[in-house]
């Protein structure tokens, strides 16, 4: 893909648009290590977009009314782990589906934001764009905590007994809990995880620009399972790399960008994650039978 962006659109390349790139790569990179997690442990979260535009208009709000931003990005943060934790309390300790309980609270929380902002944009937020440094700077600072984050999260599902047990987990909940492992535990956790990081993504994302719309996050469920699936996450659990998931992004990301340059409408970009979705899953699906 990149070679036939190369000949096509050279553009494509410049410093300005590669920029761009990196930048937008930083939130959805984000949120998509805390759905590998989600995915990994054998479930799904389908409200992660809803959390990142609550988490958004929560930091948006304190910042106006004059909370330092490190402090207002804490209370997002926490507002998405809260947010997550409803799901894993669904999901882990009543034995719900994830599916019908994440699909349940985006509707409540999209809805609920709808009613509450009327779609009104927030503005008037001092010393919040690029956390108030240069461009350059703030650019920099928003993917190095991206790349942080990431860093972490990789270290973690390696060398921590925690991240291990999200595999084990997903792999059989039976074997992890006859193992000593208390898989409802880790459930729970994965949703808390998955929803803080939609909060610090939504931080990542609302300082690259003057205001913050109630609407942003909408696609980004699609967005970050789509990372996470293609890079080599199983939907039905157990295995999946965090680098998996960067590639995931950073491909996911490309064809978005590449459509601009090639001129073609817009919605294919969804179409085209669509269509990635599933021939990741029917592939994990083809390979397991094989196996």
């Amino acid at each position: 893909m990149l070679i036939v962006l190369a000949v096509a659109t050279p553009g494509f390349f410049g410093s300005g648009n590669l920029r761009v790139l990196l930048v937008g790569f930083a939130p959805t990179l984000v949120a998509a290590v805390g759905m590998t997690f989600v995915i990994v442990a054998r479930q799904i979260d389908i409200s992660v977009g809803a959390q990142f535009a609550a988490c958004a208009v929560v930091v948006a709000l304190l910042v106006r009314v004059g909370w330092p931003l490190p402090l207002a990005a804490l209370a997002a943060i926490l507002t998405g782990a809260a947010l997550g934790a409803i799901n894993g309390l669904f999901v882990a300790h009543l034995r719900l589906p994830s599916i019908v309980v994440t699909l349940a609270t985006f509707f409540v929380l999209k809805e609920g934001l709808r009613w509450w902002r009327q779609g009104e944009l927030i503005r008037d937020l001092p010393a919040f764009q690029w956390f108030g440094l240069s461009q350059t700077a703030g650019v920099w600072v928003v993917v190095g905590i991206a790349g942080a984050v990431f860093a972490a999260a990789a270290g973690a599902a390696r060398n921590l007994a925690a991240g291990r047990a999200v595999y084990a987990t997903g792999s059989d909940e039976e074997a992890a809990r006859l193992a000593g492992l208390r898989p409802n535990a880790v459930t729970f956790g994965v949703f808390a995880v998955a929803g803080a990081l939609a909060g610090l993504a939504a931080v990542l994302e609302a300082v690259q620009l003057p205001f913050v719309d109630p609407k942003a996050g909408t696609g980004m469920e699609m967005r970050v399972i789509a990372a996470a699936v293609v890079g080599g996450a199983a939907v039905s659990g157990g295995r999946g790399t965090l680098v998996g998931t960067l590639l995931g992004v950073l491909l996911l990301g490309t064809i978005g960008s590449a459509i601009v340059f090639l001129r073609l409408e817009a919605q294919w970009e969804e179409a085209i994650q669509g269509g990635i979705i599933l021939l990741a899953v029917a592939s994990d699906v083809t390979a397991r039978r094989n196996r």
